[in-house]
């Protein structure tokens, strides 16, 4: 029997390793295309994800660069504002504010020097912050018409998976992966090209309006 041990550990091994690759295949979320009978649960998570115009919280975000094997880590607070667009203030490792509107890019580092990008003519940056919008305002019809959408769960605890249709998006974002419940917790961007960027949003919060410095931010310098 002893002769036999390391036959039956690995024989063993390779049964938990089939098991544990069937629920990965079995968990992916685009093994899940949007179909009728999940339409409504879709609509109903869009929906909840609309119902604040305001929401304020924490991030941390995980860039993976696949060419340099290497990962980058930052942390930070987001705005996100219906109409005006989000707000993304890194503290970690070095302060910067990114401010994405529906037409331009404000960067600001310590000293108060901003730094504007003006988005007309860049499809690319355009369909950015259209795709954006869309997600975090829960707008249906704009995911529906811009993306293959793949769901599964419910408005409670649901996972989504997003594959751009449009050319501009595909330029940057070859597949979506994102999670929440009331709320988006998580986000998984696979990049052309291999790069991925993770970000976990926590702490969320949903005042009336925006106090007198957050609406600054989104004034054109």
């Amino acid at each position: 029997m002893k002769g036999n041990a390391p036959a039956l550990f690995f024989f063993m091994a390779a049964l938990t390793m089939q098991g544990l690759w069937a629920q990965i295949q079995q968990d992916d979320i685009f093994r899940h295309p949007l179909e009728p009978k999940t339409m409504a649960a879709f609509r109903a998570t869009c929906s909840r994800l609309a119902e604040r115009p305001f929401i304020k919280g924490n991030f941390e975000q995980e860039k993976n660069l696949s060419r340099l094997n290497r990962s980058l880590q930052s942390s930070g607070n987001f705005i996100i504002a219906a109409g005006l667009g989000m707000v993304w203030d890194t503290v970690k490792p070095f302060p910067s504010t990114l401010v994405l509107g529906k037409d331009y890019l404000i960067q600001s580092r310590p000293g108060g020097q901003k730094t504007l990008l003006n988005a007309q003519g860049n499809e690319t940056f355009i369909r950015l912050a259209e795709v954006i919008s869309m997600i975090f305002s829960g707008q249906a019809q704009g995911l529906l018409y811009n993306f293959d959408v793949y769901y599964s769960g419910s408005a409670a605890s649901w996972e989504l998976g997003l594959v751009p249709k449009n050319k501009a998006i595909r330029s940057f974002a070859e597949k979506i992966i994102m999670k929440g419940d009331s709320a988006i917790r998580f986000i998984h961007i696979y990049e052309q090209g291999g790069d991925t960027i993770k970000y976990s949003l926590s702490n969320h919060s949903y005042p009336a309006e925006l106090n007198a410095h957050e609406k600054s931010l989104f004034t054109l310098p």
